[in-house]
């Protein structure tokens, strides 16, 4: 039986690892972000003042086997793709896409998901969702050209996805971003 107060080691065990494996020391905030099972908007609101979010991309498609497996859902079943960037002022501090079953939301959040640029931890806190967070996976990753862009660097990235469970289903699974010169001194 696991002790009942080591909730959060394997978290730790995976940024010690992440960390040792890249010859790396992440910041404390760095930490934070990359292992909460909360609203990284929330964190980002405490930070920095309230934030706001810009959507890149955002479309419904029928899942293939990748993105099925990833939302646990039949391949073909449509799931909404989203694309951000959040950000205070013109400065961008994470990338995050996410993917999304329909099946699993009421009206009122697919709604508020299409058109309107309105982080995922703020729509469900709008709606009073009750929610959890499990953290798949943490890691540093090269960036492509379009975060190359987005961030106006070719460094490392520092990534983690993760998924958001309500009512023992898979609701979302959510990939996110930034470079590993973020957040070191905040």
């Amino acid at each position: 039986m696991t002790d009942k107060n080591e909730a959060n080691k394997a978290l730790i065990d995976k940024i010690n690892d992440v960390e040792k494996e890249n010859n790396k020391t992440f910041s404390n905030t760095q930490k934070i972000l990359l292992t909460t099972d909360g609203s990284i908007t929330a964190i980002l609101d405490v930070l920095y003042g309230k934030i706001t979010l810009t959507t890149i991309d955002q479309h419904f498609e029928n899942a293939d086997a990748e993105h099925a497996k990833l939302v646990n859902v039949p391949v073909g079943e449509q799931i909404n793709f989203r694309e951000v960037i959040m950000h205070k002022g013109d400065k961008p501090l994470i990338y995050a896409i996410s993917h999304i079953p329909l099946s699993r939301c009421n009206d009122n959040i697919c709604s508020d998901l299409i058109r309107a640029d309105i982080p995922i931890g703020r729509i469900l806190k709008n709606y009073d969702i009750e929610s959890r967070r499990e953290i798949r996976h943490i890691y540093i990753e090269e960036p492509n050209e379009k975060l190359k862009e987005i961030f106006g660097t070719d460094e490392e990235m520092l990534a983690r996805d993760y998924v958001i469970i309500n009512n023992d289903e898979i609701l979302m699974w959510i990939k996110e971003v930034f470079p590993i010169s973020h957040f070191t001194e905040v």
